[in-house]
Protein backbone atom coordinates (compact mmCIF):
# COMPACT_ATOMS: atom_id res chain seq x y z
CA UNK A 1 0.00 0.00 0.00
CA UNK A 2 1.33 3.21 -1.44
CA UNK A 3 0.39 6.51 0.70
CA UNK A 4 1.29 9.97 0.76
CA UNK A 5 1.28 12.13 3.92
CA UNK A 6 1.32 15.98 3.55
CA UNK A 7 3.62 17.61 5.89
CA UNK A 8 4.11 20.86 6.86
CA UNK A 9 6.94 23.04 8.85
CA UNK A 10 5.02 25.78 11.12
CA UNK A 11 6.65 27.85 14.09
CA UNK A 12 6.53 26.40 17.04
CA UNK A 13 4.39 27.87 19.50
CA UNK A 14 5.42 26.61 22.68
CA UNK A 15 8.27 28.63 22.43
CA UNK A 16 6.71 32.14 21.83
CA UNK A 17 6.93 33.46 25.93
CA UNK A 18 4.01 35.75 25.29
CA UNK A 19 1.53 37.63 22.66
CA UNK A 20 4.34 40.04 22.13
CA UNK A 21 5.60 37.36 20.17
CA UNK A 22 3.31 36.94 17.95
CA UNK A 23 5.08 38.97 15.14
CA UNK A 24 8.39 36.51 15.34
CA UNK A 25 6.22 33.50 14.25
CA UNK A 26 6.97 34.43 10.63
CA UNK A 27 10.58 35.24 10.62
CA UNK A 28 13.20 33.07 9.35
CA UNK A 29 15.53 32.06 12.46
CA UNK A 30 11.88 31.23 14.40
CA UNK A 31 12.13 27.67 16.13
CA UNK A 32 9.95 26.07 13.81
CA UNK A 33 8.57 21.90 14.26
CA UNK A 34 6.34 19.55 12.03
CA UNK A 35 2.79 20.75 12.18
CA UNK A 36 1.33 19.03 15.13
CA UNK A 37 -2.06 17.86 13.08
CA UNK A 38 0.09 16.29 10.26
CA UNK A 39 1.96 13.98 13.19
CA UNK A 40 -1.87 12.72 13.34
CA UNK A 41 -1.95 11.92 9.63
CA UNK A 42 1.89 10.41 9.85
CA UNK A 43 1.23 7.83 12.39
CA UNK A 44 -2.24 6.52 10.55
CA UNK A 45 -0.01 5.91 7.50
CA UNK A 46 2.71 4.39 9.57
CA UNK A 47 0.40 2.13 10.99
CA UNK A 48 -1.41 1.42 7.64
CA UNK A 49 1.66 0.75 6.37
CA UNK A 50 2.43 -2.05 9.41
CA UNK A 51 -1.01 -3.94 8.50
CA UNK A 52 -0.67 -3.62 4.61
CA UNK A 53 2.74 -2.85 3.85
CA UNK A 54 4.23 -0.98 1.24
CA UNK A 55 5.42 2.80 2.21
CA UNK A 56 4.98 6.14 3.67
CA UNK A 57 6.36 9.31 1.41
CA UNK A 58 6.53 12.40 2.99
CA UNK A 59 5.40 15.54 1.12
CA UNK A 60 6.13 19.17 1.84
CA UNK A 61 6.23 22.73 0.34
CA UNK A 62 8.38 25.26 2.04
CA UNK A 63 12.04 26.83 2.05
CA UNK A 64 15.23 24.93 2.39
CA UNK A 65 15.14 25.20 6.20
CA UNK A 66 11.30 22.57 5.97
CA UNK A 67 13.63 19.66 5.55
CA UNK A 68 14.06 19.60 8.82
CA UNK A 69 10.65 18.80 9.40
CA UNK A 70 10.96 16.12 7.02
CA UNK A 71 13.89 14.76 9.18
CA UNK A 72 11.48 14.53 12.19
CA UNK A 73 9.33 12.61 10.01
CA UNK A 74 11.96 10.36 8.86
CA UNK A 75 12.82 9.54 12.24
CA UNK A 76 9.16 8.98 13.43
CA UNK A 77 9.10 6.39 10.92
CA UNK A 78 8.64 7.66 7.09
CA UNK A 79 10.19 5.49 4.61
CA UNK A 80 11.14 8.44 2.25
CA UNK A 81 10.64 12.33 1.62
CA UNK A 82 10.72 14.86 -0.59
CA UNK A 83 10.85 18.85 -0.06
CA UNK A 84 9.09 21.33 -2.91
CA UNK A 85 11.49 24.17 -2.97
CA UNK A 86 12.49 27.18 -5.25
CA UNK A 87 13.59 30.26 -4.90
CA UNK A 88 11.33 31.46 -7.22
CA UNK A 89 8.62 30.65 -4.68
CA UNK A 90 8.50 33.98 -2.59
CA UNK A 91 4.56 34.23 -1.86
CA UNK A 92 2.17 31.37 -2.17
CA UNK A 93 -1.13 30.80 -0.81
CA UNK A 94 -3.17 27.45 0.44
CA UNK A 95 -4.23 27.16 -3.92
CA UNK A 96 -0.29 27.78 -4.72
CA UNK A 97 0.76 25.12 -2.35
CA UNK A 98 -1.82 22.83 -3.30
CA UNK A 99 -1.07 22.68 -6.91
CA UNK A 100 2.69 22.47 -5.78
CA UNK A 101 1.76 19.17 -3.85
CA UNK A 102 -0.92 17.95 -7.16
CA UNK A 103 2.51 18.56 -9.22
CA UNK A 104 4.60 16.14 -6.34
CA UNK A 105 2.08 13.89 -6.08
CA UNK A 106 1.97 13.36 -9.81
CA UNK A 107 5.62 12.82 -10.11
CA UNK A 108 5.81 10.29 -7.57
CA UNK A 109 3.33 8.11 -9.12
CA UNK A 110 0.95 5.26 -8.30
CA UNK A 111 -0.41 6.03 -4.53
CA UNK A 112 -3.98 4.89 -2.94
CA UNK A 113 -4.15 6.51 0.01
CA UNK A 114 -3.17 10.61 0.90
CA UNK A 115 -3.16 11.37 4.33
CA UNK A 116 -3.17 15.02 5.72
CA UNK A 117 -3.71 17.04 9.11
CA UNK A 118 -6.74 18.86 9.50
CA UNK A 119 -5.10 22.02 9.56
CA UNK A 120 -1.97 23.58 10.01
CA UNK A 121 -2.14 25.84 13.32
CA UNK A 122 -0.76 29.04 11.77
CA UNK A 123 -3.04 29.92 8.83
CA UNK A 124 -5.62 27.30 10.36
CA UNK A 125 -7.47 26.93 6.93
CA UNK A 126 -8.05 23.40 6.40
CA UNK A 127 -8.05 24.41 2.17
CA UNK A 128 -4.79 22.72 0.85
CA UNK A 129 -5.52 19.21 1.42
CA UNK A 130 -9.48 19.80 0.22
CA UNK A 131 -8.18 21.65 -2.56
CA UNK A 132 -5.20 18.98 -3.75
CA UNK A 133 -8.02 16.32 -3.82
CA UNK A 134 -10.14 18.90 -6.37
CA UNK A 135 -6.87 18.91 -8.08
CA UNK A 136 -6.48 15.35 -8.39
CA UNK A 137 -10.34 14.71 -9.04
CA UNK A 138 -9.90 12.17 -5.80
CA UNK A 139 -12.76 11.61 -3.57
CA UNK A 140 -12.08 13.16 -0.31
CA UNK A 141 -13.20 12.56 3.66
CA UNK A 142 -12.73 15.33 6.54
CA UNK A 143 -11.72 15.43 10.23
CA UNK A 144 -11.30 11.54 10.27
CA UNK A 145 -11.24 10.36 14.06
CA UNK A 146 -11.19 6.83 12.58
CA UNK A 147 -10.46 4.05 10.07
CA UNK A 148 -13.13 1.63 10.40
CA UNK A 149 -11.49 -0.54 7.35
CA UNK A 150 -9.07 -0.11 5.00
CA UNK A 151 -8.79 -2.79 2.25
CA UNK A 152 -6.77 -1.80 -0.62
CA UNK A 153 -7.44 -5.21 -2.43
CA UNK A 154 -10.91 -4.11 -3.04
CA UNK A 155 -9.89 -0.39 -2.84
CA UNK A 156 -11.72 0.55 -0.39
CA UNK A 157 -12.48 2.23 2.84
CA UNK A 158 -14.67 3.05 6.01
CA UNK A 159 -13.97 5.89 7.84
CA UNK A 160 -15.91 7.41 10.49
CA UNK A 161 -16.19 11.46 10.87
CA UNK A 162 -16.16 13.30 13.76
CA UNK A 163 -18.56 16.35 13.76
CA UNK A 164 -19.81 19.08 15.90
CA UNK A 165 -23.03 16.94 16.32
CA UNK A 166 -22.03 13.63 16.07
CA UNK A 167 -20.16 10.97 14.13
CA UNK A 168 -20.50 10.42 10.75
CA UNK A 169 -19.97 6.45 8.79
CA UNK A 170 -18.53 7.10 5.26
CA UNK A 171 -17.09 4.73 2.78
CA UNK A 172 -14.81 5.77 -0.22
CA UNK A 173 -13.20 3.71 -2.80
CA UNK A 174 -9.49 4.31 -3.40
CA UNK A 175 -7.65 5.93 -4.19
CA UNK A 176 -8.96 8.94 -2.12
CA UNK A 177 -7.77 11.29 0.39
CA UNK A 178 -8.28 11.79 3.73
CA UNK A 179 -7.43 14.34 6.82
CA UNK A 180 -7.68 13.24 10.46
CA UNK A 181 -7.91 14.70 13.65
CA UNK A 182 -5.95 13.98 16.78
CA UNK A 183 -8.88 11.52 17.93
CA UNK A 184 -7.30 8.81 15.37
CA UNK A 185 -4.14 7.84 17.43
CA UNK A 186 -1.06 8.78 19.39
CA UNK A 187 2.02 10.16 17.81
CA UNK A 188 4.91 8.21 17.95
CA UNK A 189 7.68 9.79 19.47
CA UNK A 190 11.04 9.43 17.19
CA UNK A 191 13.43 6.60 18.33
CA UNK A 192 17.18 7.76 18.71
CA UNK A 193 18.64 5.47 15.77
CA UNK A 194 15.46 6.88 13.53
CA UNK A 195 17.05 10.06 14.40
CA UNK A 196 20.51 8.93 14.01
CA UNK A 197 19.46 7.96 10.35
CA UNK A 198 17.25 10.99 9.34
CA UNK A 199 19.89 13.08 10.03
CA UNK A 200 22.30 10.86 7.44
CA UNK A 201 19.47 11.18 4.69
CA UNK A 202 19.49 12.21 1.59
CA UNK A 203 16.21 14.19 1.20
CA UNK A 204 15.72 15.44 -2.84
CA UNK A 205 14.31 18.87 -3.41
CA UNK A 206 12.26 19.22 -6.50
CA UNK A 207 12.11 23.17 -7.67
CA UNK A 208 9.86 24.29 -9.97
CA UNK A 209 11.69 23.06 -13.29
CA UNK A 210 11.21 19.23 -12.22
CA UNK A 211 7.79 19.64 -11.34
CA UNK A 212 6.72 20.98 -15.02
CA UNK A 213 5.81 24.62 -13.67
CA UNK A 214 6.69 28.09 -14.18
CA UNK A 215 6.42 30.90 -11.05
CA UNK A 216 4.19 32.52 -13.21
CA UNK A 217 1.13 29.87 -13.04
CA UNK A 218 1.65 30.24 -9.37
CA UNK A 219 0.37 33.37 -8.54
CA UNK A 220 -0.53 33.62 -4.63
CA UNK A 221 -4.14 35.22 -4.10
CA UNK A 222 -4.51 35.33 -0.62
CA UNK A 223 -2.32 36.88 1.96
CA UNK A 224 -2.31 36.85 5.75
CA UNK A 225 -0.05 38.84 8.52
CA UNK A 226 0.43 37.19 12.02
CA UNK A 227 -0.04 40.62 14.54
CA UNK A 228 0.00 40.23 18.66
CA UNK A 229 -3.40 40.87 19.99
CA UNK A 230 -4.07 43.91 21.75
CA UNK A 231 -2.77 44.20 25.17
CA UNK A 232 -5.57 44.77 28.17
CA UNK A 233 -4.79 46.37 31.33
CA UNK A 234 -6.08 44.43 34.18
CA UNK A 235 -7.17 45.95 37.28
CA UNK A 236 -6.73 43.46 40.76
CA UNK A 237 -8.75 44.45 44.02
CA UNK A 238 -8.53 42.81 47.26
CA UNK A 239 -11.91 42.39 48.85
CA UNK A 240 -11.29 43.31 52.89
CA UNK A 241 -13.69 41.82 55.59
CA UNK A 242 -15.03 38.94 57.15
CA UNK A 243 -15.91 36.12 54.83
CA UNK A 244 -19.52 36.39 54.63
CA UNK A 245 -19.16 40.35 53.71
CA UNK A 246 -15.92 39.64 51.19
CA UNK A 247 -18.69 37.35 49.28
CA UNK A 248 -21.73 39.70 49.38
CA UNK A 249 -19.38 42.06 48.22
CA UNK A 250 -17.71 39.84 45.32
CA UNK A 251 -21.50 38.96 44.25
CA UNK A 252 -22.88 42.72 44.21
CA UNK A 253 -19.93 43.54 41.78
CA UNK A 254 -20.69 40.57 39.36
CA UNK A 255 -24.31 41.57 39.06
CA UNK A 256 -23.32 44.92 38.71
CA UNK A 257 -20.94 43.93 36.15
CA UNK A 258 -23.71 41.40 34.66
CA UNK A 259 -21.33 38.36 34.75
CA UNK A 260 -24.06 37.12 36.90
Amino acid sequence: MNIIVLLKQVPDLTQLAGPADGPRMLEADAPKVVNPWDEYALETAIQLKEVHGGQVTGLTVGPPQAVEALRTALAMGLDQAVLISDPALTRIDSLVTARLLAAGIGKLGHYDLIVGGRASIDAAASATAVQVAALLDLPVISYVAELKSVDPAMASLMAIRLLENGRQRVSSRLPALITVVKEINEPRYPSFMGLRQAKKAIIPTWTLADLGLEAGQLKARVSWQVSAAPSREARLEMLQGPPAEAAATLADRLIDDQVI
